[in-house]
């Protein structure tokens, strides 16, 4: 089988929500460091020009957002399992409000003026107005809104104590009482968070909250291996793609394989891939497209959160 690649950088908080997923799971796997601002050229090989960090490698297969990612390695290995039976819908329907609606407040709350200032205070002027302009860019064109500083902070207190309270009156160690994709996506903002003194204690105020966080960053992030760019591009060239999901399903829109699409997010990170379409199924799709660099690969999106549009 081939090795899980994961392309990402140490502070991009869905690379962390990655990480603490593979040593969840217990995985080990090769480190690919990227830039955190565009242009990526040896990811977009990979990938067609979704940007979005960070992005699984499996040989030439190649998977774009944590979500998907999250099922890969429930394929990969089934135990412990992230979509505990008979909680598949209400883990997964938190992950996706949580990822969305809570990173959007942790995201404001991290760039309002004064995190910055301490965030990026050893880092040149120049080097802070390319980081800001990027994020300006990845966050347009979108349905996810800009936050403002002064709605999240308005907001904040209400989601943390929705959470330390159900902490504190939970059975079990996590939020649906055993370990699951909930938990992850949730953690990874408030990890964001702790990164600086300005932003740490719209976390530390809350115990229990604290020491859940604990609990799930504990897992650690398997056992990682540094590799190269190029030998990542390698790897993909040389290698055949996974066969396609063996699943029977009719697109509600038409789609179908063979078709000539781009998909895109519908968030923000909105670069369309384009390619061909080998498959449509419930939660997945899956895109056939060449690369001088790259070869021929499959790019897999999850379905929700996605669109595909017909060339």
């Amino acid at each position: 089988m081939s090795e899980l690649i994961l392309h990402h950088y140490p502070t991009s908080p869905f690379a962390e929500k990655a990480r603490l997923l593979l040593g969840f799971k217990g995985l080990s796997w090769q480190s690919v460091l990227i830039s955190p601002v565009m242009p990526k050229p040896d990811l977009t090989a990979l990938t067609g020009g979704y940007r979005k960090t960070p992005v699984l490698q499996i040989g030439a297969d190649i998977y774009c957002d944590t979500a998907l990612i999250a099922r890969r390695l429930e394929q990969e290995k089934s135990a412990p399992a992230l979509f505990p039976l008979g909680q598949e819908m209400i883990t997964q329907t938190f992950a996706t409000w949580a990822d969305s609606v809570v990173f959007a407040h942790a995201v404001s709350l991290v760039f309002q003026p004064e995190s910055v200032a301490v965030r990026f205070g050893k880092l040149p002027p120049e080097a802070i107005k390319a980081f800001m302009a990027d994020r300006a860019a990845l966050f347009s064109g979108g349905s996810a809104s800009k936050l403002s500083a002064e709605v999240a902070k308005h907001q904040w207190p209400a989601i943390m104590t929705r959470l330390e309270q159900q902490l504190q009156r939970e059975t079990g160690d996590f939020l649906f009482g055993q370990p699951s994709i909930a938990d992850f996506a949730l953690a990874h903002s408030l990890w964001f968070l702790k990164a600086t003194p300005v932003t740490a204690p719209l976390v530390d105020a809350y115990p229990a909250v604290c020491a859940w966080l604990g609990r799930v960053l504990g897992f650690g992030h398997g056992t990682p291996s540094q590799m190269t760019a190029d030998q990542a591009l390698e790897i993909a060239r040389n290698a055949a793609s996974a066969p396609l999901p063996d699943e029977a399903f009719e697109d509600l829109n038409g789609f179908h394989a063979g078709q000539a699409v781009s998909i895109s997010a519908t968030d923000y990170g909105v670069d369309p891939v384009a390619g061909e379409l080998l498959f449509a199924g419930r939660e997945e799709l899956i895109l056939r497209r060449t690369d001088d660099r790259a070869g021929t690969v499959h790019v897999h999106f999850p379905r929700f959160g996605f669109r595909i549009q017909a060339h």
